[in-house]
């Protein structure tokens, strides 16, 4: 590794609405360079909503800072219904479509293939992305690759779509693969797909969901692609785990489960990945519970999730698990800006001296607070 050019890479988890915080924790990055700055980061790869943020800086990956506040600016202003159609009307067409596939076993109705119709996040996406300015920030080697992952239906592989400035050659590993393409819309909307909320992404002749459900080594990506050094910004808190349900006895609800399941799907692989990785990694996590910053601003929620909420069985404390990651309200998303940015102001130093590679010792699993 001393013998090696340093390359830093940048991972962004992915997490749904809580993926707010790495918008902040990036933000507190701009704070340490020199205004104009290029992206610091020689590597950048995102999954499900990281994504997004992996792809708009590698747009623009020859003014960080303008990068970072273009993300900022959707993020402070998000509601819901800009990420899927939650009026009345259309969660009514929702449930009765349901209705009829059930009532029907799927004869007059085809089963629906998601719960909601996220058609909002594809134009809210393709107005303020540019897709076009990755190959130029590749060409004037501003950023060196970007990689972002999805999970294929027809092979349970975990796929990294990127796009290089260097020889790369696509790659294939026990369930992990790598495809060299032109990153488009479609890719990007293939990473966020989270089973049964969205509909899977037809990509190639190919069908593909989130890329957090078989990405058993979600650093892997970012080190293929030439990473040596890491900086990591998760959005979830490891020594948070359960459903709190204790020894009661209770029976979980759907909606607890599915909580449940949206942390498994976007925490555990990362831990577990930090312990065998063999390079300097430098990890960012929130330091408050994001959880019970998602109580406090539950009112937020459009009535018609709430009602849903509360029909799935998180409509009270026991939700606020599932509601982090749905609760995609500006009050929420900015308080969780400003965490992200008090944490990074917080880690200065150390942020600092990761980025300018200086010879300090770090933890693999370091976190915030």
């Amino acid at each position: 590794m001393p013998d090696e050019a340093p390359e830093l890479g940048l991972v962004l988890t992915g997490g749904g609405a809580r993926a707010a915080y790495q918008v902040g924790v990036l933000k507190g990055i701009t704070e340490l360079l020199r205004r104009g700055s290029a992206c610091p980061f020689q590597i950048v790869t995102g999954t499900s909503a990281g994504a997004v943020s992996a792809i708009a800086l590698a747009s623009d990956a020859a003014h960080f800072r303008h990068a970072v506040y273009g993300i900022e600016r959707v993020w402070r202003d998000f509601r819901v219904h800009q990420v899927i159609r939650s009026d009345a009307l259309s969660m009514l067409r929702s449930g009765l479509h349901w209705m009829a596939a059930l009532g029907t076993g799927g004869w007059l109705a085809h089963p629906p293939h998601s719960l909601f119709d996220n058609g909002p996040l594809w134009e809210l996406l393709r107005r303020n992305l540019n897709f076009d300015g990755i190959p130029r920030g590749l060409y004037k080697r501003h950023l060196q690759a970007v990689g972002i992952c999805a999970t294929s239906y027809a092979n349970a592989d975990s796929v990294t779509f990127y796009a290089c400035s260097t020889g790369v050659e696509p790659w294939k590993r026990v369930a992990r693969t790598g495809e060299r393409v032109q990153l488009t819309l479609e890719h990007l909307m293939a990473s966020l797909a989270i089973p049964f909320m969205f509909r899977p992404i037809c990509v190639r002749q190919r069908y593909f969901g989130d890329g957090a459900m078989r990405q058993t080594s979600p650093l892997s990506p970012a080190i293929e692609l030439g990473a040596n050094r890491l900086l990591v910004i998760g959005v979830g808190d490891p020594s948070v785990a359960g459903l709190g349900l204790g020894g009661s006895g209770t029976v979980p609800t759907f909606g607890q489960m599915f909580g449940f399941m949206l942390d498994s799907l976007f925490m555990d692989q990362l831990h577990s990945d930090l312990e065998r990785v063999g390079m300097p990694c430098l990890v960012l996590t929130p330091s408050q519970d994001l959880s019970e910053i998602a109580r406090r601003h539950r009112h937020e929620l459009p009535r018609t999730l709430r009602v849903l909420m509360r029909t799935m069985g998180a409509g009270k404390a026991s939700g606020n698990q599932l509601l982090s990651y749905l609760l995609f309200e500006r009050g929420y998303t900015r308080e969780l800006i400003a965490l992200g940015l008090a944490d990074a102001r917080a880690r200065a130093a150390e942020i600092r001296a990761f980025l300018e590679h200086k010879q300090v010792s770090f933890s693999a699993a370091s976190r915030a607070g």
